[in-house]
């Protein structure tokens, strides 16, 4: 029997019936023979970032949060878009990690499953490459109109979103197993004026 990866799954949007929620059931389901996905459930009891409390002094939430980041092999993200940005729950769950660079060299897989998403995804895909997140092309997932795509239950009813998270799942576990593969690298980013 082979050991299952265990991916810590992360759902930007905090309703509890969210189609991130659904999805990241959705992607449980066709990757169960290969991975053990659990929600990250306190996304928004996180207590707001503050540099002064990132010491001795880290809150207990963040303490769990970063030993469940520590314990999962891969991280898969699905996150909505919130006013073509992040939803401030997720930054701000993401802003606690970068001093103990827990996404450096993590494995991730990234789905931006909205209306549009455009604006989030390319944003949280820079956020995450900066802070050294292992991802290739294919570990990342724009899903536009989510809600003719995926229903309630967590089914996905479109084949080709099907066929591309079919195809996240086995590109995150090549990342996670190390298999050879073209990682994205962080954004260049310009240069302030004189």
């Amino acid at each position: 029997m082979k050991t299952k990866m265990k991916i810590l799954a992360i759902s930007g949007s905090t309703r509890k019936a969210s189609s991130n929620l659904n999805l990241i059931k959705a992607v449980a389901d066709l990757a169960s023979e290969d991975f053990i996905i659990s929600v990250f459930e306190g996304l928004s009891e996180l207590p707001h970032f503050n540099p002064d409390l990132d010491d001795e002094n880290v809150p207990h939430q963040v303490t769990d949060f970063r030993k469940q980041l520590s314990e999962a092999d891969g991280v898969l993200f699905c996150t909505p878009e919130y006013a073509i940005g992040v939803p401030g729950t997720l930054k701000n769950a993401i802003d606690w990690t970068v001093s103990s660079m827990d996404f450096s060299q993590k494995p991730v897989a990234l789905i931006t499953a909205s209306l549009s998403g455009e604006k989030a995804h390319l944003s949280l895909l820079g956020t995450l490459l900066i802070i050294e997140a292992k991802m290739t092309t294919d570990t990342q997932l724009l899903i536009s109109f989510v809600k003719t795509k995926v229903s309630n239950d967590g089914k996905i009813n479109d084949e080709q979103t099907l066929h591309s998270i079919n195809k996240l799942i086995n590109s995150l576990k090549e990342v996670i197993s190390n298999d050879k593969q073209e990682l994205l690298s962080a954004p260049i980013l310009m240069n302030e004026g004189v």
